[in-house]
C-alpha cells in the first residue's frame, strides 16, 4: 500500500507522540509499504525549532528510509492557550498545499492523521478524498478536554463549546478513528463516533531495547548519585504532568538519606520546576538523555514516578508508562480509582490520588521499604509490558485492519 501519515510531531523529537509516529512509519516501511510523512520541523519538548532545522520554507529529507516533508510552523516559546491555538493553526495552513497535492498527485491508499494536531486532520481527510482512499484518524490526546483540564481553556466558555463542536465534526468525517486505550475509545463513542468505526491502537514499549538490568546504571556515576535508592521521573515537564508533586514529595522525604529523586526532562515548565526545587538537596535535575541510552536511564530507577493531574485522567494515557514497565521497575502513579491509568498500573506499582503529596511520598517509601512488594511489582511490570504493549502485535493488528478497509470498505461520504 501507499500510506501517507500526517502529524505535527516526528523524529528527531525524543519523547512523546513523535516516538510512536516515527516508529510506526519505520515499521510500515519495513513491512514493504510505501510510506510518506508530512510533519512540522522538530520543536518538542523545548518549544523551539531545533537548530539544524532552522531554515525557511518547506523541505524534504529521508529519515530511516521514510520520505519526510518538513513544514514551517509557528512555535511559541511560552505556549499559552491562544498561542498554542495559533501554533496548531500554523501547521494546518502549512501542510494544506502539500497535503492536498499528495492526495491528488501521489494518490495514497490510506491517509493516517495523528492528533495532536486535530486542527490539521481535515487536510488529511481531504487528501484521502482526492485520492478516493481511506481516511484514518488516530487520537493520542483529546486536545480540547486536555486544554480545559490544564487551565489553558475555560470549559464553560463559548470558545470551549465551539472547540467541542468542531472536534465532533472532524471525528465524524473519518472512516476509522482509533485511540490508545479502552477508556479513550469509550470517549470516542461518547463524542458520537459510530462504534463500527472505532478501533484501539495502543502505544508500545521497546521490548528489545528496554530490558530489566541487574547491573548498576552508568548514570549513577554520571549524575553523582551515591544513595542506594533512586526515584526517577523522565519525560516532558509541562502542565498536564503535575510534576510539582515530585518536588513536594522530595521535601517530605528529605529525612531519607538513602534516597535521591531524579528528574530528567525538558519542557516549558522546567525553569519554574528548578526554582521550586531550589534548596532541596535530595533532587537531581538533568535534561533529556539520548534515546539509545534510555535503557540505562530507566534502569537507574528503584521506583518510577508517574504524576498526572487528576482532571486529565482518561484524556491522555502517558506514553512514558510503556517503557517504565518494560524496564521492570515498579511505578508510583497519581490517578483516580477506575481511570485507565490506574488500571494500567494496578499490580505493577502503587496508585495514589492526584495532587495528594502525602500519599505520593508514602507510596514511594512503602516500595523502598518493602523489598518483597517491590520485587513482585517489578516482575509484574515487565510481564505487563510484554503482554499488553507489544509493538509487533499492535502494528500487525493495525495493518490487518487497514488492509481489509482499503480492500473492501466504502469511504464515508463517497459513492462507488
Amino acid at each position: 500500500m501507499k500510506l501517507l501519515i500526517l502529524g505535527i510531531n516526528y523524529a528527531p523529537e525524543k519523547i512523546g507522540i513523535a516516538v510512536y509516529t516515527s516508529d510506526l512509519a519505520r515499521s510500515l516501511l519495513q513491512a514493504g509499504h510505501d510510506v510518506r510523512v508530512l510533519t512540522a520541523k522538530p520543536y518538542y519538548p523545548e518549544w523551539q525549532v531545533q537548530h539544524a532545522y532552522r531554515r525557511p520554507f518547506w523541505w524534504s529529507e529521508t529519515c530511516d528510509g521514510v520520505r519526510v516533508l518538513r513544514c514551517p510552523i509557528y512555535v511559541p516559546s511560552h505556549p499559552s492557550g491562544v498561542r498554542r491555538l495559533l501554533h496548531h493553526a500554523s501547521f494546518a495552513l502549512s501542510v494544506l498545499v502539500p497535503g492536498l497535492w499528495s492526495g491528488f498527485r501521489w494518490r495514497p491508499d490510506a491517509v493516517l492523521c495523528i492528533a495532536p494536531s486535530l486542527m490539521a486532520a481535515p487536510v488529511g481527510w481531504a487528501a484521502a478524498r482526492l485520492a478516493g482512499s481511506i481516511a484514518w484518524l488516530h487520537i493520542q490526546d483529546f486536545e480540547v478536554e486536555a486544554a480545559v483540564a490544564t487551565g489553558l481553556l475555560n470549559g464553560n466558555s463559548k470558545a470551549a463549546r465551539l472547540a467541542r463542536s468542531v472536534e465532533r465534526t472532524i471525528m465524524g468525517l473519518f472512516d476509522r478513528v482509533s485511540s490508545i486505550g479502552p477508556e479513550m475509545c469509550r470517549r470516542l463513542d461518547d463524542l458520537g463516533v459510530p462504534a463500527s468505526r472505532i478501533r484501539q491502537m495502543r502505544n508500545w514499549a521497546d521490548l528489545h531495547a528496554i530490558r530489566p538490568q541487574g547491573a548498576q546504571s552508568p548514570y549513577r556515576q554520571e549524575l553523582g548519585i551515591t544513595t542506594p535508592y533512586v526515584a526517577l521521573y523522565s519525560g516532558n515537564i509541562a502542565n498536564k504532568q503535575g510534576i510539582e508533586i515530585v518536588v513536594a514529595a522530595a521535601r517530605r522525604l528529605k529525612h531519607r538519606h538513602d534516597l535521591t529523586i531524579v528528574i530528567c526532562g525538558d519542557g516549558p515548565n522546567r525553569a519554574a520546576l528548578e526554582q521550586q526545587a531550589d534548596g532541596c538537596h535530595n533532587i537531581v535535575i538533568a535534561g533529556l538523555q539520548p534515546k539509545d541510552r534510555l535503557s540505562d536511564l530507566l534502569s537507574l530507577a528503584t521506583v518510577h514516578l508517574l504524576p498526572q493531574k487528576g482532571n486529565a485522567a482518561d484524556l491522555v494515557l502517558p506514553s512514558k508508562l510503556t517503557n517504565m514497565l518494560a524496564s521492570g521497575r515498579p511505578v508510583v502513579a497519581t490517578a483516580s480509582a477506575g481511570t485507565g491509568l490506574a488500571r494500567e498500573v494496578e499490580g505493577c506499582g502503587l496508585v495514589t490520588p492526584p495532587e495528594d503529596e502525602v500519599a505520593f511520598a508514602n507510596a514511594i517509601e512503602r516500595l523502598l521499604d518493602d523489598a518483597s512488594l517491590r520485587d513482585r511489582c517489578s516482575r509484574a511490570a515487565r510481564q505487563r509490558a510484554e503482554q499488553s504493549w507489544n509493538k509487533e502485535v499492535t502494528v500487525q493488528g493495525f495493518l490487518d485492519d487497514l488492509s481489509s478497509v482499503v480492500a473492501g470498505v466504502k469511504p464515508v461520504g463517497v459513492s462507488r
